[in-house]
């Protein structure tokens, strides 16, 4: 990189690549000295009215101190931009800083004029929009606070894009030229706008991704066997509906078919465009097949080779420089090492994947960055069997692998706006971003459920995720994921059976459960069951083994009908004998009572029941067509499952348990029936559709963060630049502390240090007797178990003689470092905790002080800002909460205040980002406010927060 005196360092951090609004990506940097070819050969790719918009005048080429001029920045005053794919430029934006008087000027001066100029072939693709949030962080970073434009009326395009970014803006117009002026502040609307771009760029980019016109396999052999091979034999046996190729480069000449599919040796020699490339070469092959397809304008790669980041150093540096030729093109990348894509989607049916076999269409969504995991999702939501039987279809599937690029927030921006999916899966290892997921998630989870298994939970990420640290143990974060309404499971098999319920039956309107079934013992498992998960069950109704279907249908008729009940589980057992119910004829008559009553889910328990499973699902079954010798690839037009629109089978198709149980005799639009193997699994997926049914409700009406006329939000910001004037990171000592902590409301008990005994008396004098004893050496502090504490001395003689227990019982004063505090009204002891974390972002904790929280990590938690719905659910959420409510008649204590203090921590925090840990303990909350009697606060610069900043995918 050439450099001159005048230049500042080249800013290699302004870097990045972002996704345009047509899903293709462009790298953004720096204009250097070395870029004068590309700007002018950019430049004559312009249309002659665009560079009238850019210069007000005809302006056919640029001159040499034109282009000396728009290549030669300082970095400061004067930056260029450009927006380059494959090499070249495609557009261009720079900033001048300018004085009051719009001359040239230095800083202190705050404002700086701002241009563009797009290509016209890529104008429409979002790229200035990408710019201006990229140039606006630049001029932030160096000190300039606004943009002023001047732009012609009839460039209506470009006013478009200053006035959608969502700046405070002034207008005016003067001369035949509009001028701009807006602050570069972020504002509620300008990040909103951002958000809204991310949204649909990168839902754009999965969707070309999932729903290509074409696709070319590149590997695939000539003889049978292999991966190429097969990816390309599932994609045709799948019936893909846009044009498929097969890529070989050892191809003999003259041969033009592979497995009947129009054969090449290489992507260039395919005449017409390709969409999408599934790679499965050797890794030390794919930087020339990654050329080639970038050449030939392919938009996206599903790279199934392995031998990248999950085979150590060497393979992670190989990973990196796939990333970064990919983008280099404009293409995102699933993978390396995936597994492959599915779209069932009857205009598509893609099976770009290892799966031989292309599930059922349904409504559900799955992704899972693990292949061998991906398998046994697809194998459960396929089979009957395994106990979840009934099986229902699935949209698009994604495993993504290493997931170097596209990732889980990728595909839930799709799965968001995505009309065939209403249930979202995913099997996490490691989630790269953890604050923009949980935005997305709680985006997502309010219109359709998201329900989330982590592996490697006590483990690092596998090797080929490269994700950022987090400091936040996983029950923190499973927490915070259950706070933005993920529906958090533990294993495969939970997120199945949550899967089920919640694609196939409404969401409950409430906890109570209704048990009806032919076992008395099976209901009352369920009732236990009901109880561990929190649910309100009513006593079983039993139908005795005896029961008929029509006692069936009139015992759940009554159930569904009762105001009292909110949902049913329906146990059956086998019975034998004369006149015992049927399988075909029991399901019949549970579809016909849930049908009348739609609101209501419905689930049923079965046991041993070879048939009772298919029957339930009779009128859209997604299992293979044993019966007909078919397998679901060989049909993959035919319709699954109702859910989804489709017509249903008919009668001659369905398997030997079907047919006492026509598809036609279900009724239209029915709710399939989810059925389980055993009581507690129903009962958990119940359970776990209740709670994200209530926070459905509760996230309608968020709360607020409310406003205390007494904080005091500029002095608190003042202290803290003096204080962090000192150096980059401290904990504060107690004065400070108390004075910080004071700015917001919150008063800390004082507590006088006592090296003496006379020391010690003196301290209660001034404070006023009765007075607590305390040492607070690391390893007695908050230890009041270990005897390190005295309470309620009430005169001197109980003081001095507690100071002399305590020196013989531990040790000198100078490794006791006793303090003296006035004593507070009696409560409960809890503990709050604030702490910025680098990957989730600012994290308020709450729990009981000592062992609940310390020994049974009973502690709950929730993201910063914390409204006040939230602060009242934050006391109420951890398992020992019943203390703070007049348990075993104490008295209540004040959880008005309780929240009151949550609150104030959680603004000190969230308009300071520079109190990176709080901690308050012990807090004793008693009938009648609280206080607070020790507190601690660390400061250090914030970290970094690319929420908001300019849109970028993850460096490589």
């Amino acid at each position: 990189m050439q450099t001159s005196p005048d230049r500042h360092e080249y800013p290699a951090h302004w870097e990045a690549d972002v996704v345009l609004r047509d899903g293709g990506t462009a790298r953004i940097r720096p204009i250097t000295v070395d870029d004068a070819d590309r700007l002018v050969s950019f430049y004559e790719q312009v249309s002659d009215e665009s560079k009238y918009y850019r210069f007000f005048a005809p302006y056919p080429r640029l001159s040499a101190k034109d282009v000396h001029r728009f290549t030669h920045h300082d970095f400061v005053d004067r930056v260029g931009l450009a927006a380059t794919v494959g090499g070249e430029f495609i557009a261009t934006v720079r900033y001048d800083r300018i004085g009051a008087d719009g001359t040239p000027a230095s800083a202190p001066a705050d404002e700086a004029e701002v241009a563009f100029l797009v290509q016209d072939a890529h104008q429409g693709r979002g790229v200035a929009s990408a710019l201006l949030e990229h140039i606006g962080a630049v001029a932030r970073e160096r000190g300039i606070r606004r943009f002023a434009a001047e732009v012609l009326p009839a460039n209506t395009k470009m006013i478009k894009v200053f006035t959608d970014a969502g700046y405070t803006q002034k207008r005016s117009f003067e001369d035949g030229v509009v001028r701009l002026e807006f602050d570069l502040e972020p504002t509620d609307r300008s990040l909103a706008v951002q958000y809204a771009r991310e949204h649909r760029a990168e839902a754009r980019s999965v969707q070309r991704l999932l729903a290509p016109g074409s696709v070319a396999v590149i590997g695939a052999g000539r003889t049978p066997g292999g991966v190429g091979r097969s990816v390309l034999g599932n994609i045709r046996d799948a019936g893909f509906t846009g044009r498929l190729y097969a890529v070989n480069k050892a191809l003999p000449d003259g041969q033009k078919e592979l497995d009947g599919v129009p054969a090449h040796r290489s992507v260039r020699d395919i005449d017409g465009p390709v969409d999408l490339a599934v790679v499965a070469v050797p890794a030390e092959q794919v930087t020339e097949v990654v050329t080639e397809c970038g050449e030939h304008g392919v938009q996206g790669l599903v790279v199934v080779s392995a031998g990248y980041a999950e085979s150590g150093h060497e393979g992670r540096e190989r990973q990196r420089a796939l990333v970064r030729h990919a983008r280099t093109y404009g293409m995102r990348i699933i993978g390396p090492n995936a597994f492959g894509i599915i779209n069932t989607s009857p205009q598509v049916r893609l099976n770009a994947s290892l799966a031989p076999e292309v599930p059922r269409p349904g409504r559900i969504g799955l992704f899972a960055q693990s292949g061998a995991i991906g398998i046994a999702l697809l194998s459960r939501l396929h089979r009957r069997g395994g106990g979840v039987t009934g099986v229902t279809g699935v949209s698009t599937f994604v495993s993504s692998g290493n997931r170097a690029d596209v990732s889980g927030n990728d595909v839930l921006q799709y799965w968001y706006e995505d009309p065939d999916t209403d249930v979202v899966l995913m099997y996490l290892e490691s989630i790269g971003n953890p604050r923009k997921f949980t935005r997305l998630a709680r985006r997502t989870a309010a219109a359709k459920p998201l329900v989330v298994v982590q592996g490697a939970r006590h483990a690092a990420a596998p090797q080929g995720h490269a994700v950022r640290a987090t400091r936040l143990p996983h029950e923190t974060v499973s927490a915070l994921l259950r706070q933005a309404g993920v529906i958090r499971v533990d294993t495969i098999t939970e997120l199945v059976d949550a899967g089920l319920l919640l694609a196939r039956q409404p969401l409950p309107p409430g906890p109570r459960v209704a048990i009806l079934g032919n076992s008395e013992s099976l209901g009352l498992l369920t009732y236990d069951a009901c109880l561990a998960e929190g649910l309100r069950p009513h006593p079983p109704q039993d139908l005795t083994t005896a029961a008929s279907a029509a006692d069936f249908h009139a015992a759940l008729s009554r159930a569904l009908a009762d105001d009292r009940c909110d949902a049913v589980v329906v146990t059956a057992i086998p019975a034998v004998g004369e006149g015992s119910v049927g399988d075909a004829a029991l399901a019949q008559a549970l579809r016909s009572a849930s049908a009348a009553a739609p609101g209501k889910p419905v689930l049923v328990v079965h046991v041993e029941l070879g048939g009772l499973a298919e029957a339930l699902s009779a009128a859209a079954s997604t299992a293979p067509q044993t019966g007909s010798g078919e397998t679901p690839q060989s049909t993959p037009d035919r319709a699954s499952s109702a859910e989804g629109g489709e017509q249903p089978r008919s009668a001659s198709d369905a398997t030997p348990a079907e047919d006492h149980l026509p598809a036609t005799d279900a009724p239209e639009g029915a709710h399939l029936i989810p059925a389980y193997p055993a009581a507690e699994r129903a009962v958990r997926a119940l359970g776990q559709a209740v709670a994200y049914a209530q926070w459905r409700r509760d996230a309608a009406d968020p709360g607020k963060v409310p406003e205390y006329e007494d904080i005091d939000e500029k002095g608190a910001a003042a202290l803290i630049d003096g204080l962090l004037a000192r150096g980059q990171g401290l904990t504060l000592g107690t004065e400070e502390t108390c004075d910080l902590l004071g700015h917001y409301g919150v008063q800390v008990h004082r507590a006088l240090p006592a090296p003496t005994p006379d020391a010690a008396a003196e301290a209660a004098r001034t404070l006023g007797y009765p007075v607590a004893l305390k040492a607070t050496a690391p390893h007695l502090r908050h230890r009041a178990d270990l005897g390190g504490v005295r309470l309620d001395l009430a005169d001197e003689d109980q003081l001095r003689r507690s100071y002399t227990e305590l020196t013989e019982l531990f040790g000198a004063p100078e490794e006791l470092r006793p303090v003296v505090q006035r004593m507070a009204p009696r409560g409960v002891d809890v503990v709050v905790r604030a702490v910025i974390d680098p990957a989730a972002g600012a994290v308020l904790s709450f729990g009981l002080a000592g062992a609940a929280s310390q020994l049974l990590g009973d502690t709950a938690h929730r993201l910063i800002p914390v409204t006040d719905r939230e602060a009242s659910s934050l006391v109420r959420s951890i398992r020992t909460a019943p203390l703070l409510f007049g348990w075993r008649g104490s008295a209540p204590a004040d959880t008005r205040a309780l929240e009151e203090l949550l609150l104030r921590v959680s603004r000190l925090v969230d308009d300071h980002p520079e109190v990176v840990a709080v901690t308050l303990e012990p807090v004793v909350v008693a009938s009648h406010g609280l206080s607070v009697l020790g507190a601690s606060v660390r400061l250090a610069p914030p970290p970094a927060r690319d929420d908001l900043g300019p849109r970028t995918l993850p460096a490589y």
